[in-house]
């Protein structure tokens, strides 16, 4: 008995009497592999990190099911990369006494421990953990990580991948929720709340106009330039430009200069109503 004052040692006010079921049959999915199964006879310290571990379990997102456009990917690795150190640490407290050993077909909270840790976290991690790690590297500046993670080619199957873990370490919520006599804290009766609408995209900024159209100044429609008229300043224009590149091909010792290409012949009108003709234009041929 205790006394007066004292907390009793089961950690549960009032229930001093209740240490649990002296045995239960304890089963643990290992995701695309099967189950383990077998009887446990739990002591008082399993009783006790049972406890702590499905306190544990019960308050993190790997546990609760997440719909296609709820939670990030990220934050569930995050969690189930925690609750490999928290499992560890709950043995390292609690020492042998939570792994007994037991005869073959029994089962103790120190092997379904190091069974949730080896065969249904670890595979997990070591595979999705650097693969995402990976994606998140190449993200654009600006851009937004959830939508980015969302339109991630591999997210459906690691959100299978979450899924078939989140079954297993429920089915190991459900065993240390026995074994430690308490109540379910995972399945509140409470609804959970709607989810906000999602997130309106962000608008594509608006494509600048085309730059290239014609200029007032040259008279051109639609890139093609106006034909030349003989004596203007733009005619004289391309013959001294003309005659430049062929005085400078001469001086660079040039053995073949570059034939222009053919251009129609064109008339223009003069502002007397005359009509000019004007000839191609004159052929530079450069000796070597």
């Amino acid at each position: 008995m205790t006394q007066s004052g004292e907390a009793p040692r089961s950690g549960r006010t009032g229930r001093t009497g209740r240490t649990g079921p002296s045995q239960v049959t304890a089963k643990l999915t290992i995701p695309f592999v099967g189950e383990v199964a077998g009887l446990w006879e739990p002591a008082d310290a399993e009783r006790v990190a049972a406890w702590e571990l499905y306190f544990q379990l019960a308050s993190r997102v790997a546990v609760i099911p997440l719909e296609r456009d709820e939670g990030v990917l990220r934050e569930a690795l995050t969690s189930l990369y925690s609750l490999y150190d928290v499992t560890r640490g709950i043995l390292h407290e609690h020492g042998p006494a939570v792994a007994p050993p037991v005869p073959p077909g029994r089962l103790t909270f120190g092997v379904l421990a190091m069974v949730t840790l080896n065969r249904v976290l670890r595979p997990l991690l070591t595979v999705w953990h650097p693969r995402l790690s990976a994606y998140e590297a190449l993200r654009p500046e600006g851009t937004d990580p959830v939508s980015y993670e969302r339109a991630w080619p591999e997210a459906a199957e690691l959100r299978r991948q979450l899924d078939a873990t989140r079954q297993a370490l429920r089915s190991l919520a459900r065993t240390l929720q026995q074994v430690a006599e308490v109540g379910d804290l995972i399945d509140l009766p409470v609804p959970r709340p709607p989810l906000p609408p999602p997130a309106r995209p962000r608008p594509l900024p608006l494509t600048p106009p085309d730059q290239s159209g014609p200029r007032p100044d040259d008279g051109s429609v639609g890139g093609t330039p106006p034909p030349l008229i003989r004596g203007s300043a733009a005619c004289r224009e391309g013959r001294r430009v003309g005659c430049g590149g062929a005085s400078q091909a001469r001086r660079g010792g040039a053995s073949q200069a570059a034939r222009p290409a053919p251009s129609p012949r064109t008339c223009s009108m003069t502002p007397a109503g005359r009509r000019l003709r004007v000839s191609r234009p004159e052929r530079h041929v450069v000796r070597a």
